[in-house]
Order: C-alpha cells, then structure tokens, then sequence
C-alpha cells in the first residue's frame, strides 16, 4: 500500500515539470519550504469542516519532512538574524509567518479542498526535499489554474 501511494507521487512529481514556476522562482529554498507548509497548515483548518479533510494527511507530511521544514525556519531565522539582529529574527520570523498565513486564511487562489487534500497526501508520501521545493514552485504561484500534478490524482 505504501509503495503504491510513493508510486503515485513519482508519477505525479513527473507531470510537475509542463507547468511553468511562476512568483516561487523568486524565494529562497527555505522561504518555499516554509511556506509550503504553512500553507497546507491553514488550507488545512479551513477544510476540516469539509469531506475533503485533509489534517491526517497534513499530520503525514509534517512527520515525514520534520526535519526539512524545521532547517529551513532555521535557515529562515538565521538569513534575518543579519538583517534585524537575534532578537528581531524572532520577531520577524513570526510576522512572516503571520503574512504567510494571512495569504491562505479565504483558501488557496485556485485549489479546492478536494485537490488540496490529494496535494498532502503526494506530499506526505514523498522523499526528498526536491519534490517539495518543486511543489512550491507549483502551489505557490498565483496563475495555476488547477494545473498542479499531484492535485490530478
């Protein structure tokens, strides 16, 4: 079972290279990783309520890219600390992060739960940071248009 779902993902992975990066081409390695997860945290909570759930699969992906996820707000913090000093890395990290999250409070600009939910599942059957640096430049773009792999599933 799992070897069919990491199976799906490559393949999914493969459709990703057709569509063009567009405002993620821009951000660091980490930015696009922290904001890949911050915004599958937030679309997450605001599909709980719906048939498309996707908070296992947000808790999956978390788990299995821990480790990515916590260098890159290392990598973050550590890029703002020479521009604000130790203190105001915190303080600006975390208002970063707000603004992040602020982007996704009405949902994402052109996935629906339904396709957001087969996003995490990929996402959290995946290895690598690679496929998830490609995701964001996928799901971080603003002119998608529903043309992101992994939500074809």
């Amino acid at each position: 079972m799992i070897i069919k779902g990491v199976a799906a993902g490559l393949a999914a992975i493969s459709m990703l290279a057709s569509v063009p990066a567009q405002a993620a081409g821009a951000m660091s390695q980490a930015e696009k990783l922290r904001r890949l997860d911050i915004m599958l945290m937030v679309t997450g909570l605001r599909c709980r309520t719906t048939a498309y759930n996707f908070q296992s699969e947000y808790g999956k992906f978390t788990t299995r890219h821990l480790v990515a996820l916590n260098a890159a707000s290392r990598e973050m913090k550590a890029g703002l600390a020479k521009r604000h000093g130790a203190t105001g890395a915190n303080r600006a990290l975390d208002k970063l992060s707000v603004t992040m999250a602020n982007e996704y409070g009405n949902g994402h600009p052109w996935l629906g739960c339904d396709q957001l939910k087969k996003v995490a599942s990929g996402l959290a059957a995946a290895k690598g940071t690679a496929p998830l640096v490609e995701a964001a430049d996928q799901l971080l773009g603003q002119g998608g248009g529903g043309q992101y792999g992994y939500a074809r599933r």
